[in-house]
């Protein structure tokens, strides 16, 4: 297969994580980095928290980048063969960061995701590779959202892996000795939860969708808008047959980086990441006449 070639240097990214849930840098850090290799639409979407956007939304900002409300949830699928893990991870974009009641459904998530955090430190302890003590060294965010990249940098840190990939295909992922099953609202409460808070929800790496349209259509009566198309990971066959899905469907395309900082920099992520400059326009398209869409830095 042949990778994705960029046709010029990408001018947005709708999908990238800071340390307010699995990435490695802070906020202002991945903004900067974003604006240096030329980003003019970003979008934070730190899973099942907007603690990262909103401090952004609450800076100085960078001229001439347009910063996007977003969120990754990490939603729990039940009775659906071959999805990765049982999950449907569900980006929302243009949500209203104000919202109590989406707040509230965040809350809940991030809640389920600590004490899943604290089940798979006693799993690893069980099978003879603690990292307790390299975990209290770590200091959380009030609002951060725990995730098994934490895990995985621990256990390299702890010469139990090699490396995040390594400590996940070995130790972490479904079916490892350290897998803990992830609890917490399914596909239908995170479209919903989004979608009453102005936003639009659209399905993340599913590179699965070509030939899973049933569950497209599915998730499309409950009120899913977007497949992301251009993930910084597909094929360039990958990419293309998911242009083709989301035309058949009507759905918008995104697409973004998923940037986490373990593997690379920012700018090294940045060079082999193709979205489309239309792309910005369709989302801000399709998020007009919603509450907050778009944060304009000055």
């Amino acid at each position: 297969m042949e990778r994705v070639v960029p046709m010029a240097p990408s001018t947005v990214d709708l999908h990238t994580h800071t340390s307010r849930s699995d990435g490695v840098h802070e906020p202002s850090e991945v903004l900067a980095a974003a604006a240096a290799a030329g980003i003019r639409t970003l979008s934070i979407t730190d899973h099942d928290t907007l603690a990262g956007y909103r401090e952004l939304a609450a800076g100085a900002g960078v001229p001439g980048l347009q910063l996007l409300a977003g969120v990754e949830i990490n939603s729990v699928v039940d009775g659906t063969d071959g999805l990765r893990e049982g999950e449907l991870h569900v980006l929302g974009y243009g949500v209203d960061a104000a919202s109590d009641e989406f707040e509230a459904l965040l809350s809940g998530q991030r809640s389920q995701r600590r004490t899943r955090y604290q089940l798979a430190l006693q799993r690893l302890r069980d099978i003879g590779m603690p990292v307790d003590a390299l975990s209290e060294t770590l200091v959380f965010h009030d609002e951060a959202a725990l995730g098994r990249p934490t895990l995985a940098r621990l256990l390299v840190q702890a010469g139990f892996a090699e490396s995040v990939d390594d400590a996940f295909r070995r130790i972490l992922s479904s079916g490892k000795p350290g897998y803990v099953p992830r609890q917490g609202v399914g596909p239908r409460a995170a479209v919903r939860a989004i979608t009453a808070a102005g936003g639009l929800a659209s399905l993340a790496h599913f590179a699965e969708a070509p030939s899973r349209l049933d569950v497209l259509r599915e998730l499309k009566d409950i009120g899913v808008r977007g497949l992301e198309v251009y993930y910084r990971g597909f094929w360039a066959e990958t990419v293309a047959r998911l242009e083709a899905t989301a035309n058949e469907l009507g759905f918008v395309a995104t697409g973004g980086s998923d940037y986490h900082g373990d593997r690379e920099s920012y700018a090294e992520a940045h060079a082999n990441l193709w979205v489309p400059p239309v792309v910005a326009d369709q989302l801000r398209a399709a998020l007009a006449g919603t509450a907050l869409p778009i944060t304009d830095s000055p």
